[in-house]
């Protein structure tokens, strides 16, 4: 594999503590009203400063501080964090740093708080404007507070803002989620979140699956609806889930979809790392469980380092970079994979016969149908044949 350069580099931040752990959610989120900030801010930068020698001279472009739910932490916690990160990290000049909020858990004043730290993007997890969708996803606030909690963002000076809103929901109506999307546009965020709720392994709805749910026809219906709604509202849609208005996109989320470089600090986190010289892509996993993470010492705290093989390479590239709208140049397949386009022929020309890819001399991007049934597009880079005998089974978890 050979690479010309680096991949633009972002840093995760996970804080993986929650008030309540939400039966539909499979991220790596723990329960606790309790827990020491301070000394798990310690850790984080001990954390970081282990992995400090794989990024020299490299500009940070974004940091993306998620969960859990962030907004546990206290303003001064949020301050000594990104301060700290300030004294070993090169910031790019025109950084974009993101932190989720639950309107459960935040008020003006700790608003203000995160915008003086040097928060200059929230991404708040409303999910739903409607009680009673809100009381069967198991969260902590209701449609009121969902309200306020935007207003509070807006009076606390953020001027980029995200909401996350879910459709699809147990017993959800088309009428019902065109008002949960009509609510949000109405409230005016630059960003948009829009998810289909899906059930997970690990979750309690995959165990105690509501019998509810809307059908495949209904939630289709939803989707078109929510697209048509956003669009006649000023948001462009660039990623299967995300629409944003002109200049918010995500940068931290976009890093990701085009296969840039990150690091991941925190219990759980995932990281990614091109080393140009050496001619390897490598991925770190940290201790998942928020307690042995912080009892262990130094490299302990990674649980996993692998390398990225030819197949994984393409693979995963294909997987982040076919959910953009637009697509991307080809010259960028080789660029973050060091690989020639070529070896992805096979299944480019099944994606075409299918009608799921537009091909140009220098362009790829999915069609309406092949974003409809994105699942299969990318399923037909699950086997590239590569000079590579190595194979391991990819893992992707943001």
């Amino acid at each position: 594999m050979i690479f010309t350069s680096n991949p633009p580099l972002s840093l995760y931040v996970h804080l993986p503590w929650c008030e309540r752990k939400c039966p539909y959610c499979d991220f790596n989120s723990h329960q606790s009203s309790r827990f020491d900030e301070a000394a798990y801010i310690r850790v984080l930068i001990e954390d970081l400063q282990q992995d400090l020698p794989l990024i020299w001279g490299r500009q940070i472009s974004s940091i993306f501080i998620g969960g859990g739910t962030p907004s546990l932490f206290s303003g001064e916690a949020i301050q000594q964090l990104l301060s700290d990160l300030r004294a070993l990290l090169n910031f790019n000049s025109g950084i974009e740093i993101t932190m989720e909020a639950n309107p459960g858990s935040a008020d003006e004043s700790r608003f203000r708080a995160y915008r003086a730290a040097g928060i200059n993007r929230l991404s708040i997890g409303i999910q739903s404007f409607n009680d009673h969708s809100l009381q069967q996803l198991g969260r902590i606030h209701n449609g009121r507070k969902a309200l306020s909690a935007f207003t509070a963002a807006r009076q606390a000076g953020f001027d980029n803002i995200n909401i996350d809103l879910m459709y699809a929901l147990p017993g959800q109506t088309l009428q019902q989620a065109q008002a949960d999307l009509q609510q949000a546009i109405v409230l005016e965020p630059e960003h948009i979140s829009l998810y289909q709720l899906s059930i997970e392994p690990n979750t309690l709805f995959h165990r105690q699956t509501p019998q509810d749910l809307p059908n495949d026809d209904l939630s289709f219906d939803m989707q078109q609806q929510n697209q048509a709604l956003l669009q006649q509202a000023g948001f462009q849609q660039y990623e299967i889930s995300a629409y944003a208005r002109a200049g918010f996109h995500s940068r931290h989320n976009v890093n990701y979809w085009k296969f840039g470089d990150y690091l991941g600090i925190g219990a759980g986190a995932h990281g990614k790392i091109t080393l140009p010289a050496e001619g390897r892509v490598i991925r770190q996993t940290r201790q998942r469980h928020p307690d042995v993470y912080q009892q262990k010492q130094g490299s302990a705290r990674i649980s996993e380092t692998r390398e990225l093989h030819e197949q994984d390479l393409a693979f995963e590239f294909m997987l982040n970079a076919l959910r953009l709208i637009d697509g991307f140049d080809k010259s960028l397949f080789s660029e973050r994979c060091g690989l020639p386009f070529q070896i992805l022929d096979k299944p480019l020309q099944s994606a075409l016969k299918l009608g799921l890819i537009n091909e140009t001399i220098s362009h790829l991007k999915p069609t309406t149908l092949g974003l409809q049934f994105h699942n299969d597009l990318q399923a037909l880079f699950l086997d590239i044949e590569t000079n590579d005998q190595h194979r391991i089974e990819p893992k992707i978890d943001f």
